[in-house]
């Protein structure tokens, strides 16, 4: 078992993507993915990737669709530099979803700001806010 261990140990970074990106934290967990996803890769100055292919855009919708052959539910991980410009992820997105695939999701880093939702602790209520002036009629 010592011997499994070990190679599992050597073995489990080789399994991740090798294009080197900062992704952003966030609180969302892990998800169980059934089959091999496609992983498409952007980088802080926009460079995209195909696995660890660098493409252009635009070949990428033609790639990716020759990627995925007839299994369009085939599921994509998107991998974002947070710091990667918001128009090219979206651009990536749109393309994505045009070309037909559907099982389209972003990949983060656990860990990251809490989105303010206490999952332990009962909804607060709120006041009303108070009013300034008096009511408009």
């Amino acid at each position: 078992m010592l011997v499994l261990l070990i190679i599992f140990m050597i073995s489990a970074p080789l399994l991740t993507s090798s294009v080197p990106l900062e992704l952003p934290k966030t609180e969302a967990g892990a998800t169980n993915s059934q089959s091999q996803p496609i992983t498409v890769s952007i980088k802080a100055d926009g460079t995209l990737y195909i696995q660890d292919a660098e493409t252009p855009f635009a070949a990428f919708a033609p790639r990716m669709k020759a990627l995925a052959g007839d299994q369009e539910q085939k599921p994509i991980y998107v991998r974002a530099d947070g710091r990667a410009p918001y128009a090219i992820v979206a651009q990536v997105m749109a393309s994505l979803s045009s070309a037909g695939f559907s099982s389209i999701g972003l990949l983060t880093d656990t860990g990251g700001p809490s989105s303010g939702l206490d999952k332990t602790a009962p909804p607060a209520t709120a006041a009303p806010p108070a009013m300034a002036g008096p009511p408009i009629q």
